[in-house]
């Protein structure tokens, strides 16, 4: 809002015209469509007739079918109106009754406004009027069953055999209870408890020893009137099979023997010596056989003291006979005396406490995957560690390890030979309480021994990286090398250490 001043003088202030519309230019086209008809100025057309309103439109007459389907009815006929009286003429009823609301229109509350409003159930949900009871009828005695012609004689024998049934099955029930309680009752009566049979998974007994068992043989040796038997194990496809030398000893000596092999199956093939290392007490023969079951072939180098193993054999002559334990003891340096052997036989051993006993000497020791990791060779029976002793198991079982015996029985297919690394001396264990060792007795003229400085007396406590604890030790510690080797050997000579190096001769 603007404001004005007053003039001085009285005069009327100047009044704020309005601002002039601006009336843009319409376009041709839409003022020809929505534009008022020429010489017209308003928004209607101008009245004509000096009337200000036009007179009020009347409605075409209907058609003769609207006027009979919605005209109102003749004159003479009765109406939709309220009727006069009661009987519908005459006056209204002076009582005041009205023909269709009895009680008075004001009491109905369609047409009283001010009529509460009460909830009522939609037409159909009402619940049904409540039956009437039916009377009891008469109730049949048995006399009228059976003999008043109201049931039919077929459904009372039908009946009859039912009910005698359903009684003889129920004593039979009942017998059977009472003769399965007294027994179960009786006093003295010791039940034994069972266990739902267990599956055997993969790894376990039944299922190593049912792979391994294919590839043991039973290895039968008979020279003249004598016979004998042990054990071997396929390791090679063309036949090959790996045992111990004082099992197959009696046959290559004096009388020329001859071996059979009996497989799993209880076929028979002879068998023929390739190679033998009194040494280790291991042999290889070889079986005409085709397609052979090979065992696999593990790592003995991996095994620790507690080990499961499981040791597979023909103890006494009984093929195929399975036996459990541990390893025991790994490098356990052990001496063995092997028939036809050349002395000196001694094995680094795998110690086990499954059962091993005469007749198990060459068959496979295998870890708990079904892999052989020895070749099953003494056993400590009464005093004696004799692979051929005749005493019982009592728990120590000596093994060749299968890495040393992998190397030899591939040098035996090889060459039918093997030759050992020697220092040349001969030693018996000794300790002084603090150490042990193995003392040279005596050193073989011009051996390796004599041109390294080793003399009698010494004590050698070390080769190479192995240390020694007595002289079997030191015999399978200088045959972890091969002959010609230079191997630095320690030694104790008059209570001073000294250390020489020697190069290993051949046996």
């Amino acid at each position: 809002m603007t404001e004005t001043s007053t003039p001085a003088d009285g005069a009327t202030p100047p009044r704020l015209e309005p601002r002039p519309l601006e009336r843009p230019d319409t376009d041709p086209a839409q003022r020809a469509a929505f534009g008022r008809p020429a010489g017209v100025g308003t928004s209607f057309a101008p009245v004509t007739g000096g009337t200000a309103r036009s007179a009020p439109a009347v409605a075409p007459p209907p058609t003769a079918a609207v006027a009979r389907a919605f005209g109102r009815p003749d004159p003479g006929t009765d109406g939709l109106q309220r009727p006069q009286g009661a009987d519908g003429s005459g006056p209204p009823d002076p009582a005041g009754t009205d023909p269709f609301w009895p009680g008075g229109s004001a009491e109905d509350p369609w047409r009283n406004p001010g009529a509460p409003v009460v909830a009522a159930p939609p037409p159909g949900d009402a619940e049904p009027g409540t039956p009437a009871a039916r009377a009891a009828g008469p109730r049949l005695s048995v006399r009228e069953v059976l003999f008043g012609d109201r049931v039919q004689p077929r459904a009372l024998a039908l009946l009859g055999v039912v009910a005698l049934g359903i009684g003889a099955l129920g004593g039979l029930v009942g017998h059977w209870t009472a003769s399965g309680a007294s027994a179960l009752t009786s006093p003295g009566a010791v039940l034994a408890s069972a266990e739902e049979a267990k599956e055997r998974p993969p790894g376990s007994v039944p299922d190593v020893a049912g792979r391994v068992l294919p590839s043991v043989v039973s290895l039968e040796v008979a020279v003249g009137n004598e016979a004998g038997n042990g054990s071997g194990v396929l390791i090679d496809p063309e036949g090959y099979v790996l045992t111990n030398d004082h099992v197959v000893a009696p046959a290559t000596g004096p009388g020329q023997g001859t071996i059979e092999a009996v497989f799993s199956d209880g076929s028979r093939l002879p068998a023929t010596v390739v190679g033998a290392d009194p040494m280790t007490d291991l042999a290889v023969v070889k079986v005409p056989v085709a397609n052979p079951t090979v065992a696999a072939i593990g790592r003995s180098g991996e095994l620790a003291v507690g080990d499961a193993v499981i040791a597979i054999g023909s103890p006494f002559g009984l093929a195929g006979t399975v036996t459990t334990g541990i390893v025991s003891a790994v490098d356990r340096p052990v001496r063995l005396d092997p028939e036809g052997g050349a002395g000196d036989a001694v094995i680094d051993a795998v110690q086990t406490d499954a059962a091993i006993n005469p007749g198990n000497s060459g068959g496979p020791l295998v870890d708990g995957t079904g892999a052989v990791v020895g070749i099953n060779t003494a056993i400590r029976s009464a005093g004696s560690a004799e692979p051929g002793a005749q005493g019982g198991s009592i728990g120590l079982g000596f093994a060749i390890p299968i890495d040393d015996a992998r190397q030899i029985a591939q040098e035996l297919i090889r060459t039918g030979r093997i030759a050992h690394a020697d220092l040349g001396v001969n030693a018996r264990s000794v300790t002084d309480g603090a150490t042990d060792g193995a003392q040279v007795q005596n050193v073989v003229a011009g051996g390796p021994a004599a041109a390294a400085g080793i003399a009698d007396g010494d004590v050698v406590v070390r080769v190479g990286d192995r240390a020694i604890a007595g002289a079997d030790e030191l015999v399978v510690a200088v045959r972890e090398h091969a002959p010609g080797e230079q191997v630095p050997v320690e030694l104790v000579r008059q209570g001073r250490p000294l250390t020489v190096t020697a190069t290993l001769g051949q046996r």
